[in-house]
């Protein structure tokens, strides 16, 4: 059985992001970074670059947009360095809900009680 983008050609994946293998150190992209498109795809673009900007006209998590890619993550990753160093996507993370610690424990009860 074949799995897309882990089965891929080595080749193809070395192609796809002009032989790097990371990402950068201070790449700020993670599996649940938000990506968001800041521009529609130019004529000319890698086929991956457009296809990327076309799906998060909404905001996408990484891993998302590697699953519908059918790419590896690490491979997402670099594309994604390679669109925000030209501007064309912004990424942020998640908020993290204030949650009131009493009303997690409430939570807590609740469930144990089920």
């Amino acid at each position: 059985m074949s799995r897309p983008g882990r089965d891929d050609s080595p080749d193809r994946l070395y192609t796809l992001t002009g032989g790097r293998t990371r990402s950068g150190p201070d790449s700020p992209f993670d599996l649940v970074t938000l990506v968001v498109a800041e521009c529609d795809p130019a004529t000319g673009m890698q086929s991956e670059h457009a296809a990327i900007l076309r799906i998060t006209e909404h905001p996408t998590a990484v891993v998302e947009l590697a699953a519908e890619l059918k790419l590896p993550v690490s491979i997402t990753k670099i594309l994604l360095s390679d669109l925000l160093a030209a501007g064309r996507v912004s990424a942020r993370h998640p908020r993290k809900a204030d949650l009131d610690p009493d009303v997690l424990e409430q939570v807590l009860v609740g469930l144990r009680n089920l």
